[in-house]
């Protein structure tokens, strides 16, 4: 039988909101909530990354223009750190700095629109089911190939 702790973190994901404009922080935190998630609010990537020692987090999302540090350089420490956590990198600016998946080491890069609540609450709700469905462990050889009996 599980904790109440673990139940309760299953039942109300924890997230990890980074952004130093306030007004675009708490319109995603209050969204998020209503969503039923947990949501850490914090205005610096330093303040993240203390955050990241005391408690863990189901997915973090962070704003790419921060101070300090960009989003990716945020995103760098916090690989470096060997956290897996998966990570939502938000952008107005996602077509013109050519920010993807590949060069920022988010997980999803979101940018920021007219329709950025519904891509980020769903984009939220992959990663958490992504991160509870682990995937099966690839075979070591080729895939056997069917015949039609067994079709």
């Amino acid at each position: 039988m599980s904790s109440p702790a673990v139940a309760r973190s299953t039942a109300h994901p924890h997230l990890l909101l980074v952004d130093d404009n306030d007004l675009g922080l708490q319109a995603r935190k209050v969204v998020l909530e209503e969503q039923g998630y947990r949501v850490t609010a914090v205005a610096s990537p330093r303040d993240a990354l203390s955050r990241l020692i005391e408690s863990c987090f189901d997915v973090i999302i962070t704003d790419h223009k921060l101070p300090h540090m960009s989003g990716v350089e945020f995103i760098t420490r916090l690989r470096d750190t060997k956290n897996i956590t998966p990570v939502i990198l938000l952008s107005g600016f996602v077509d013109t700095l050519g920010l993807d998946e590949r060069n920022t080491g988010a997980d999803v890069v979101l940018q920021k629109s007219s329709n950025e609540i519904s891509h980020l609450c769903r984009a939220v709700r992959n990663l958490l089911r992504r991160r509870a469905v682990p995937k099966p462990p690839r075979s070591q050889g080729p895939t056997p190939k069917r015949t039609k009996k067994q079709a």
